[in-house]
This record gives C-alpha cells, structure tokens and sequence, in this order.
C-alpha cells in the first residue's frame, strides 16, 4: 500500500484524487503554481510545495520541480491526474528513475500509445478495429500521398502523430487540396507537439464518439466497464458525456468490451485507460488510446459502482485487480455536464471572483468542483471549474435531473456555459439519443 502520494495536478481533478486518498488513509502533497495557492485542495492536503510561478512550463510541466517536491516530502508516488504530465513518456520514466511509483501505465506503453501511428499499428495486431488509413507517418513523396488517399476514398483527415486535444487535424475532400494540407498539418504539429509526423485515414462524415472505460493491473488481468457516449463536441472537444451510450446492445457492448480487454492483457495495461472509437452504421473504429484517468469517469464510477481512481492508486501500489469481468453490472444511466468560466456563445473564457457559489443537490447528483465563494480563477488555464454528473434508473429522468440541477446552481461574478448545457439538455435530437459529433456545431451554436 501506497503511504504518501504527490497530486502533480490542480483543480478538481486535484481534489479527486485527495478525497480517494483520504478514503484509503494515504497521506497527500499538493503541489501548486504562485497563481494557485488558494485552491482548495492546497489547503486540505497534509503538505503543500509551491513548485513555481503560474506560467504552467515554468510549474506544473517543470518536471525536474515536481520530482524535487516528491523527494523532500518523502513521497512514495506521483499522481499525474490529466492533462499536464499525465501522459508525458518521459515525465514517467523519470519518475520510475527516481524510485517513485507512478499512478499510472509504465513509460513504454504511454509512449507507444501517445503516437497515433505506433498505436494504431498496434492495435491493428491486436485486431482492434481501426479505419483505413496510411498504416505509417506520410512520407515527402507527393505521388505515394496522393495514390494512398486514393485507395482509402475522400474524404481523408490528415492527423498529427503525436496530437491530441483535437488539434493537429486536417480534412481533406478532394486531390487539390491534399499536397497543401500536408504540409499545413505537418508545420502545425511540429509546432505545437515537437513532432511533425503526420497519417491519413478515412473521413466518417457522421460518426458518434463511443469510448471504452478498462482497467488492468499489469500483471495481464483487465476488465471493461462499459462506454461513455462522448458525442457532443465542440472543436473537438468535449461538452457533455454519458453512460451508456444510447442504442448501443448489450452484445456491442461484451463484442467490443472483450476486444478493448484482449488489448490491455496482450499489452499488460496497468491501471485506468480509456480506447476512444468513432461509431458509425453499428461498425467501431479505434482512434486513439488515453493512457490516463478521463474528465469523464464519474459517468462510468456512477453506473457501475467502481471507483476508479481508487482503484488507479491500488493497482500502482503493487495490489492486484481484485475485481472480474462479471462483477461489472451496469445499472442506470449517468450524465456529465462540464462547467467551463467561459461566455456561452463567444467561448472566450472567463476568470475572475466567484462572488457567489451555490452547488446544485438532491438525490443522483454528484458536483465534483474546486470553486467556493470568493474563490479568484487565474487567467493561466484551462477554463472547466467543474462538472455536474446526474444519475438516474433512466437516461430520461438522468436528463431531468440534470435540467433541475443546472436551474439550481449558482456562479455570480464570472460567465459560464451553463446556458449552453441548458440548451443542449432541451434540445429535442438530444433528448432522442445518438446525435454525431458534428451535432453541436451544426444545430445548437
């Protein structure tokens, strides 16, 4: 069992990983930039390093600080929580250099993960199901480029290797754009993640996001829990998440479950993961791994009654998965609504004073948040403050619930996207299930 764990993380997934600390008697280091030293779980934690000033490269990416933190607090593992470091390969295999358990996949497999063409290439031995693609980094050859994305069929999107976040992408419909978006997407990402490789692969022109939740121990013993239904996005990024995903049967579920499993104990997966697929005409296709905890997991803990963070913290201190694939029963419906400091219709984001914070309540909700009042959000970083998550026997009480607890919460002195949620949980394609990706975009904004 782990004694004491360093949150390398901020916010509310800070605060996460605490309580699950506190629940299984494990001291806690917070660390924190100068610009966050009032966050709440800085002040909950049993010690708190400052590890540098609010610039994120100069704290929060300084690796070299965050090891110095672990070691003169005697701190036993690191908890990278997501975003940040938390699928940095290198960051990783410092912290195992350093005689530090990590919460998380050893190095190896973050690495392999975090290059879409390494994964890909992977899994396609693992026969996880993936799109037709380039099966490789696209090479400077012009002709090669465009006879690939011929047999594949346009439309194509070109993507960065080493991407994520939705960006580092590139849709290309027709022969004359293709040579162009190449190199446009091969500058981006160079730029934006040090690393120009860039891959093609089929276009869906509809598709919904289905993600599936696993856990293993790296001793080759994994289980599934289900999928998240991941579909209303903004530029690619996540809005609104559910579990499970409407119209999805349960032999889906076991067909693709099982496959997501036979990857994670082929691979020895140690620790929480998430196979993130593109679904369309009832066929799953692979996009990419996320070697880490997901925004999104209270959806996936609320159906099944698995605490996966928990069960992160267990597995990295050295106990096995306990848990067996039949033990999952999946029961009810849960949805999750990311609040963001953010106008709702420009999306420009929004810090400043919380002067008043009321948090939504009643049976099924869940508020995982750092806000409180008077509670001062720096300009430096991501804009979400907090998710509600409402679980419900139905996903349309869960949509009720949901609607009763945005009327109910309470943030004076900053915007928010509340009213985008809003309107989102009224829509009437929503309130039917299984609208696309490209939903949001198209209709509600």
């Amino acid at each position: 069992m782990l004694k004491k764990v360093l949150i390398a993380n901020r916010g509310e997934i800070a605060l996460r990983v605490l309580r699950a600390c506190k629940e299984l008697d494990i001291k806690t280091v917070a660390v924190y930039s100068a610009a966050d030293r009032d966050l709440m779980h800085v002040h909950l934690a049993d010690e708190a390093v400052c590890i540098g000033p609010a610039n994120s490269t100069q704290s929060y990416l300084n690796i070299p600080a965050v090891i110095s933190a672990a070691e003169i607090t005697g701190s036993d593992a690191i908890h990278p929580g997501y975003g940040f470091l938390a699928e940095n390969a290198n960051f990783v295999e410092q912290v195992e250099n350093s005689g530090f358990h990590f919460i998380g996949p050893d190095h190896n497999t973050i690495e392999t993960m975090g290059n879409k063409v390494s994964a890909l290439k992977y899994m396609r031995e693992a026969k996880v199901p993936c799109l037709p693609s380039s099966g490789g980094a696209l090479t400077s050859d012009n002709q090669k480029n465009l006879k690939i994305a011929e047999q594949i069929g346009y439309p194509v999107i070109i993507k960065a290797a080493g991407g994520g976040g939705g960006r580092g992408m590139r849709v290309v419909h027709n022969a004359a754009e293709l040579i162009n978006s190449i190199g446009m997407t091969k500058s981006e990402a160079e730029a934006a993640f040090g690393n120009g490789d860039v891959y093609m692969e089929k276009f869906l022109q509809n598709p919904r996001h289905i993600e599936i939740q696993v856990l293993g121990d790296g001793r080759g013993h994994a289980i599934h829990l289900g999928e998240r239904d991941c579909s209303m996005q903004r530029k690619h990024q996540k809005v609104l998440e559910e579990a499970s995903a409407p119209g999805i049967t349960k032999e889906q579920r076991q067909r693709i479950g099982d496959i997501c499993v036979n990857a994670c104990k082929r691979m020895k997966y140690r620790g929480a993961g998430t196979f993130e697929f593109l679904y369309e005409e009832d066929e799953f296709y692979f996009i990419e791994m996320n070697t880490r905890i997901q925004v999104e997991h209270p959806v996936t803990e609320m159906i099944t009654g698995v605490d996966l963070v928990k069960q992160q913290i267990l597995i990295a201190g050295g106990a096995p998965l306990t848990i067996k694939q039949e033990d999952i029963k999946i029961s009810g419906h849960a949805i999750e609504c990311r609040i963001n400091a953010e106008d709702p219709k420009t999306f420009i984001p929004c810090p400043g004073k919380v002067e008043v914070f009321h948090a939504p309540g009643g049976a099924g909700i869940r508020v995982e948040s750092h806000l409180y009042q008077s509670y001062f959000i720096p300009p430096y970083y991501d804009s979400m403050i907090g998710k509600i998550i409402a679980y419900a026997d139905t996903r349309e009480l869960a949509i009720k619930k949901m609607q009763i607890a945005l009327d109910e919460i309470v943030i004076q002195g900053i915007k928010t996207n509340v009213p985008l949620q809003q309107e989102i949980l009224a829509d009437k394609n929503f309130q039917k299930g299984g609208t696309s990706i490209h939903y949001l975009e198209k209709n509600l904004m």
